[in-house]
């Protein structure tokens, strides 16, 4: 059956005018969904930020709180520590006139180190010295009992010993040339001992009897010797091969 010209126009017109605005609104809707979509996510993203900041924050509270624990103890044992050695020094001095007189030992072990320290390398020989006499006055003046300065007189026996092992890197002062310098020193236990001064020069002790001298050397292998195991012991390295000049002290007790 034949359509009348006008409705098939008319459908047609509609057809062309409606299909595009269908369209858009697909678009719209789709847009629509996706930014839904987008505000979802954002939501569960800050929703998971929020669970793993608390949870940060609850395992920040719990270090705080264990640190805290700790310090405690610590002050707790540090408050113990001295109350025990209150009373061990208050016992020692209730205690000490019941006992041997231990000053003569003492003074006899005092003068011994002294004499040692003299006549050793020349390694801060007045601080050492300085150290001694603290401890004999202290003990004459009665500001510590004599068990205290036994104990302080066998450290620096303890500490004397230490030195002929120990390699390390020191700043002392020095007599070059009948004048006083600060100066870096080199020791290498009790059997070596060099030296740097700030302006340049470097050298060894030099043993002649009974006297130690400041040499500064002018061989510039010696200098380069010396300049390296400076260089390497301000690098904390203390073990190795070095090759260095001949300074070796015989008399090198403490």
């Amino acid at each position: 059956m034949a359509m009348p010209k006008s409705i098939v126009s008319a459908a047609l017109c509609a057809s062309f005018f409606c299909s595009p605005q269908l369209t858009a609104e697909d678009e719209m809707v789709k847009s629509i969904m996706e930014l839904r979509s987008d505000v979802e996510t954002l939501y569960s993203r800050i929703d998971n930020n929020k669970d793993a900041y608390k949870s940060q924050m609850k395992s920040y509270a719990l270090q705080i709180s264990d640190n805290e624990a700790q310090i405690n103890r610590q002050e707790t044992a540090l408050k113990l520590t001295k109350q025990n050695i209150e009373k061990t020094e208050e016992k020692l001095e209730a205690t000490g006139s019941t006992t041997v007189d231990l000053k003569p030992i003492v003074y006899d072990a005092l003068a011994a180190l002294e004499k040692e320290i003299k006549a050793g390398i020349p390694f801060k020989v007045d601080e050492r010295i300085t150290a001694l006499h603290q401890i004999k006055s202290d003990l004459d003046n009665k500001n510590i009992s004599q068990e205290k300065a036994l104990a302080l007189t066998w450290a620096s026996y303890d500490d004397a010993l230490r030195l002929t092992k120990e390699i390390g890197q020191f700043k002392q002062e020095i007599t070059l040339d009948g004048k006083a310098t600060m100066a870096k020193i080199a020791k290498v236990g009790s059997v070596m001992m060099f030296f740097a001064t700030p302006d340049e020069r470097v050298g060894y002790v030099k043993q002649s009897g009974k006297q130690y001298d400041y040499v500064v050397t002018t061989d510039s292998v010696e200098r380069d010797q010396i300049i390296d195991l400076f260089d390497a012991l301000q690098k904390q390295i203390r073990t190795g091969y070095f090759t260095l000049p001949n300074a070796l002290l015989t008399r090198g007790v403490n």
